[in-house]
């Protein structure tokens, strides 16, 4: 949503009263401007312009890979357990 005119002229004065009552804010609010620009800079150039998942997410993917680890090995377990108990019983008659 585009700013009316009557607010881009009321934020030129604020922006103009703040630079001539408080310079030192200014000159503050300049500086972290141009470091979080770097930062954000550095961020997508390190990651290819995509963003890292969140620890979190790391976390709940790894638990359910063991859980479905876990859930297939233990039915090989029965399976194998069930087939040798039907062969055991068969090779009995």
């Amino acid at each position: 949503m585009a700013w009316s005119q009557d607010e881009e002229r009321l934020l030129a004065q604020i922006e103009k009263h703040l630079v001539d009552d408080d310079p030192r804010l200014v000159a503050r609010l300049e500086s972290f401007n141009e470091r979080v620009r770097r930062s954000e800079a550095r961020s997508r150039d390190e990651h290819g312009g995509r963003r890292r998942p969140r620890r979190s997410t790391v976390i709940i993917l790894i638990s359910w890979l063991l859980i479905a680890t876990l859930v297939a090995t233990l039915l090989i377990m029965v399976l194998r357990h069930e087939a040798a108990a039907a062969m055991a019983l068969a090779a009995a008659f």
